[in-house]
């Protein structure tokens, strides 16, 4: 199963996620912005990076891994991940880090040369097999928990989601994601069936015949088409057009293709300033 592009999208559509799963409100999620930053130097990438919103500067960073095969050295390319990141973006911010494994036996433990980081309890240690599962279970941990679920009782506990999910989640658009995330982790841990089979199985294909879904399906690949087009901004700049013309070639507002260019900027300056 790619549990990376997984527990990405579990933190981007439900960030209290990660507070429920270290023993705190998932409310703290209000104070903060999910992102998968990498890390110029090394190439690095989080799993999951919790950044405070401005109006929140006292909460700390969080930094998130997910470790579902063996890796013995987990533990020395997190914290070299989160040390190169202080000292690329030098945050005013604490920090702490998440260690999430999908059984204890994965955690190869932290080495003796950051005993310093357990003694601050500035890692936090997740694994999800141990996970109680209860009828008063949140959305997002039963979620969670679906990816590590056994087969013979996988079918009960879907299903319970699929119906938590449209009886809890009163904004439809989140639904539609949450519905359409728990398919993702079903396609992977039925490997033996097709989409479609899955679909039919869980009802999920009456739920995609709905007039709000081919609307949603609709407006993603729009949102997808926008993205590509931002993207070659920088480029057709360093071509030498305008702002103006680049949207005329595109067929984009102008303000958003000024925008994309600010960003652009802004992302090069910080490149030089940290010697990337």
């Amino acid at each position: 199963m790619r549990t990376d592009t997984i527990f990405y999208q579990l933190f981007q559509t439900l960030p209290g996620i990660l507070f429920e799963l270290i023993g705190e409100s998932a409310n703290q999620a209000e104070a903060y912005q999910f992102a998968s930053v990498e890390i110029k130097e090394l190439a690095f990438r989080f799993d999951g990076l919790f950044l405070p919103l401005a109006d929140f500067p006292e909460q700390p960073i969080y930094f998130v891994e997910v470790q579902f095969q063996p890796k013995t050295d987990f533990y020395w390319r997190l914290f070299a991940e989160i040390f190169v990141y202080l000292n690329q973006y030098q945050p005013i911010q604490d920090w702490r880090a998440v260690a999430v494994f999908a059984k204890r036996s994965l955690d190869p433990g932290v080495p003796m040369q950051y005993r310093g980081l357990l003694m601050s309890q500035q890692v936090t240690f997740v694994y999800l097999d141990e996970l109680e599962s209860t009828v008063n279970t949140s959305l997002g941990l039963g979620i969670v928990q679906l990816v590590v679920e056994e087969e013979a009782t996988v079918n009960e506990q879907a299903r319970q989601l699929l119906e938590k999910a449209q009886q809890e989640l009163e904004d439809v658009a989140l639904r539609q994601k949450v519905l359409e995330l728990i398919e993702t982790i079903l396609v992977y841990k039925f490997t033996n069936l097709s989409r479609e089979e899955i679909e039919a199985m869980f009802g999920l294909s009456e739920l995609k015949q709905t007039r709000y879904f081919r609307e949603v399906a609709q407006d993603a690949k729009e949102e997808g088409k926008l993205e590509a087009k931002l993207e070659t901004v920088p480029l057709l700049l360093e071509l030498g057009l305008t702002v103006e013309q680049i949207a005329e070639r595109l067929s984009l507002d102008v303000e958003a293709v000024r925008k994309a260019a600010q960003t652009s900027s802004v992302d090069n300056s910080q490149g030089e300033d940290t010697g990337i």
